[in-house]
């Protein structure tokens, strides 16, 4: 069910762009602590601009965010969920996961409305949550009733005021999907050869 660690160190390096990212932004802001509203609407996700034909702001928003609390606490949690994803998915698996889930995020928070501007990479590592809960249930045959229940538990734990719980809940069912058809392919893959292995 695991997968080699012998490859690069992915969380790191997505860490590192996060950080650089925000160094930049901050140097924009002039001030290190609290990003500037106009630099997080230019580099962030402005519905009104991606509604508009600012599509990249769908990817450059995984990378922004607000101030430096809510960059350490993504970190935080990158670190978390990512080393595990690290342990279970290959190098394309976990792009794919990453980016699909902060996609899912981002297009579900269109649903705001033109007025709503947001940022950070909550949904992109909500994806990598549900992805590793559920793959790890699934690979090994045991029901995913439980790891639906604790993937929502989580998200509404994690709700509340100035938090975008659309993009939260889009970066997790992407996650959750995409683990769940890995998982299967697997383990399907690992049934044919058992039934083969045998003269």
């Amino acid at each position: 069910m695991y997968r080699s660690s012998k490859k690069p160190m992915l969380t790191y390096a997505i860490i590192a762009l996060n950080i650089i990212f925000y160094v930049y932004t901050a140097v924009l802001s002039g001030d290190f602590v609290v990003i500037n509203y106009y630099v997080i609407r230019h580099y962030g996700q402005c519905n009104y601009f991606v509604l508009n034909g600012w599509y990249w702001q769908l990817f450059t928003a995984m990378f922004v965010h607000a101030n430096i609390v809510h960059l350490l606490g993504n970190v935080f949690f990158l670190l978390i969920f990512g080393l595990r994803a690290e342990e279970l998915f290959s190098t394309q698996e976990y792009f794919a996961i990453y980016f699909l889930s902060g996609l899912a995020g981002n297009l579900l928070t269109l649903l705001f409305g033109p007025f709503m501007v947001s940022a950070g990479a909550s949904g992109a590592i909500f994806g990598l949550f549900g992805a590793c809960t559920i793959y790890i249930k699934r690979a090994v045959g045991q029901s995913i009733i439980g790891a639906l229940l604790f993937s929502f538990f989580l998200l509404m734990m994690s709700s509340g005021g100035n938090v975008n719980n659309l993009a939260h809940l889009g970066g997790l069912v992407a996650g959750l999907l995409v683990g769940y058809a890995l998982a299967s392919r697997r383990k399907s893959r690992a049934v044919y050869e058992y039934g083969y292995s045998y003269p």
